[in-house]
């Protein structure tokens, strides 16, 4: 997992340095393009649920845990606000735990 997780947060760091010369348009437009994609996955999937693994969860976690809730309610995520907090929870009780 911590293979997984440090192989995500690399490849997440070359995103943000191809983003850096994007114009605001560009990267407005990829946001509704990206939001899109997951209605329509969300659209498809209907009632089944999705399967993170626990990298990806611990990703998503560090990412999203510093947005109040309110600004998470918004967002359009495959999970809901209440799962990824849950998400942070459980990994930093796996923290301590050690």
């Amino acid at each position: 997992m911590l293979l997984r997780l440090a192989y995500l947060g690399l490849t997440n760091v070359f995103a943000v340095l191809r983003l850096l010369p994007t114009s605001n348009r560009d990267k407005d437009i990829e946001i509704l393009v990206l939001r899109h994609q997951i209605m329509v996955l969300q659209r498809q999937l209907g009632n089944e649920q999705i399967r993170f693994d626990n990298g990806d969860r611990a990703f998503l976690a560090a990412l999203l845990h510093r947005l109040p809730r309110d600004v998470l309610s918004r967002m359009r995520l495959l999970v809901r606000p209440e799962t990824v907090l849950r998400w942070h929870r459980d990994l930093l009780a796996r923290r301590h735990a050690r």
